[in-house]
């Protein structure tokens, strides 16, 4: 099952409590979920420092021990990603641990692509030939990255929000082809550090906009050193309501980003078919 946590914000901002400790941090979660089921098998936290990913990852549950609560403390960034897993397709390793992350890029997902032994025969021949042996792991969520990064390298002047929920129809496309039956998980995060995108697909996905700094009824203190000449925004996004703060559900079915101004901008991913851009070139 999994479950993520991202934030994106104006100016950089601790994540502790998202992390460890309100009501229902992610490590919480990786304990037991609201839907009562265990995380356990790895956790990943990834940000940026001076442009650069800097990722955590190991493949013990992040209840465990102190190594997830010293990251989670040390996380002081615009933009942060972080993952537990629940392993559905593919083993326990470092390798099938989320984050991943390409150059500047990191991803994480939450969800199942059904079949998808059938499923990644499709998928490995539109992921770009200088990819491919990138590709370390055995799961699913890698592979979704991989053909996710394709489209970019493919169409990079193209709108991000719009590849992505271009790409997640077709593989959505592919997965009806081998089982029409077969319920999709596609919740995904993709970020450079500069933009972030993602998808609510078939598991549940809640968000919380900030518009002003505020003091947090966790640890009592401000998570941001403020800029007074700045009017701080954040957008932070969970599979499930962190804390008792104004937590909003995203509807099923669509692709979201948040713009420049760190507002979230959210469409319907059917508005998006593999016919906007030329199948054939969608092919290779």
């Amino acid at each position: 099952m999994c479950r993520l946590y991202a934030m994106s914000a104006n100016e950089p901002t601790r994540v502790e409590c998202s992390l460890v400790h309100a009501q229902n941090a992610l490590m919480q979660q990786s304990r037991k979920d609201q839907q009562g089921l265990h995380n356990g098998h790895g956790w990943g936290v990834a940000d940026y420092r001076d442009g650069i990913p800097l990722i955590e990852k190991q493949t013990w549950a992040a209840f465990h021990g102190e190594h997830f609560r010293k990251t989670a403390a040390r996380v002081y960034a615009h933009t942060v990603i972080a993952h537990v897993r629940r392993a559905t397709v593919g083993g326990t390793s470092i390798e099938n641990t989320h984050p991943f992350h390409y150059g500047k890029w990191i991803f994480a997902h939450n969800g199942t692509i059904p079949h998808f032994l059938k499923i990644r025969d499709h998928m490995i021949s539109e992921i770009d030939p200088l990819l491919r042996n990138d590709i370390k792991g055995t799961t699913d969520s890698e592979h979704v990255f991989y053909f996710l990064l394709s489209l970019r390298l493919r169409f990079p002047d193209h709108n991000l929000r719009e590849l992505v929920a271009i790409g997640l129809n077709r593989l959505r496309q592919f997965c009806e082809q081998v089982d029409p039956m077969a319920p999709v998980g596609l919740n995904i995060v993709l970020t450079n550090g500069d933009c972030l995108v993602g998808s609510r697909l078939g598991r549940t996905l809640w968000q919380l906009r900030r518009e002003r700094v505020y003091t947090c009824e966790i640890c009592g203190r401000s998570h941001v050193h403020h800029d007074a000449g700045t009017d701080y925004r954040a957008v932070e996004i969970a599979s499930e309501p962190i804390s008792e703060d104004n937590w909003q559900e995203l509807p099923d079915g669509v692709v979201y980003s948040v713009d420049e101004d760190h507002y979230l901008l959210v469409e319907s991913l059917a508005k998006y078919g593999a016919s906007v851009l030329d199948d054939s070139v969608l092919r290779g």
